[in-house]
């Protein structure tokens, strides 16, 4: 009994410290916004960048379109993957429509001269947010969600569907203001996100191979192909020194899911070993398609 109230009193303290470090994330995130792109009127990617060209476009408060938005695409994603889909999704939308909408207005002029700079400086607040929020399993939806939607139907890689859906956004910007370099500073800083998101989840490549050698390999193999869903391939194996037969559960994620995994495998074998490198490429489905 006593054992069990520790792994609840654990897993309630691991909990609230994932949705305070997801918080802390997307303060940082907003930052990047309030901060260095909205007041130099530069528009990112994702549903917050369509937030912002409507934002320069009508007026309308970044906070209320980016909440608009995402609750058609949480409706959307919760009929056609069902009703388990993203509490910490949810809740990161919730907060950062509350952040966005909070901090808006606490500075109008860009807080460096030059726009290049503010683009840069944005889009490094904004990488280093994202990678904080993602390394807690969170997710800020927009094209996320979007992505998760089209990937249930089609083969197609979910990395490949947010650039695209990015590249559309920014080169939104262009209508609005009509100035070729107000979208190649969007760019900019939608290039500096995606860099310093892969710098913070440890390298470019955003893949890893996981080998582990666990007795609770059932239990292991069931968590990351039910709540990480990534496909597991259980392999036989014969430990040379003591000559005794184990399994060894091989899967291949992407690197962001991989902090959830190591923490879901402390809680259920805390003995376990665990090998995991990068991967160069990963082609099937769920992640890029191979070419020929």
């Amino acid at each position: 009994m006593f054992t069990w109230i520790s792994n609840s009193n654990n897993k309630l303290y691991t909990t609230i410290k994932d949705y305070v470090i997801i918080t802390f994330g997307l303060l940082f995130f907003t930052m990047g916004w309030v901060l260095f792109l909205i007041p130099a009127e530069i528009t990112g990617g994702g549903i917050s960048g369509v937030a912002a060209v409507v934002f320069y476009a009508a007026q309308i408060p970044v906070g209320v379109t980016y909440l608009a938005i995402n609750i058609v695409l949480v409706l959307i994603a919760i009929k056609i993957m069902g009703a388990n889909f993203g509490v910490k999704t949810i809740y990161s939308i919730a907060v950062l429509t509350f952040f966005l909408s909070a901090f808006q207005n606490i500075l109008t002029e860009p807080l460096v001269d030059d726009t290049f700079l503010s683009a840069v400086l944005g889009g490094m607040a904004c990488g280093i947010g994202l990678g904080v929020v993602f390394s807690r399993g969170g997710s800020t939806g927009g094209t996320d969600i979007f992505a998760m939607i089209v990937n249930k139907y089609r083969n197609i890689s979910p990395g490949r569907i947010i650039l695209a859906c990015d590249v559309v956004i920014v080169a939104s910007s262009y209508f609005v203001f009509q100035s070729p370099e107000k979208l190649v500073y969007g760019y900019v800083s939608m290039w500096v996100v995606s860099y310093t998101l892969d710098s913070f989840l440890s390298g470019a490549n955003r893949s890893a191979q996981m080998f582990i050698f666990s007795k609770k390999y059932k239990d292991i193999s069931d968590y990351i192909t039910h709540e990480v869903t990534r496909g597991v391939t259980v392999l036989n194996g014969t430990g040379w020194y003591t000559q005794e037969e184990t399994k060894i559960i091989m899967s291949v994620v992407r690197k962001k899911e991989t902090s959830s995994i190591f923490r879901k495998i402390k809680e259920i074998d805390p003995d376990a070993f665990i090998s995991m490198g990068s991967v160069m490429g990963v082609y099937g489905q769920g992640f890029d398609r191979l070419k020929l």
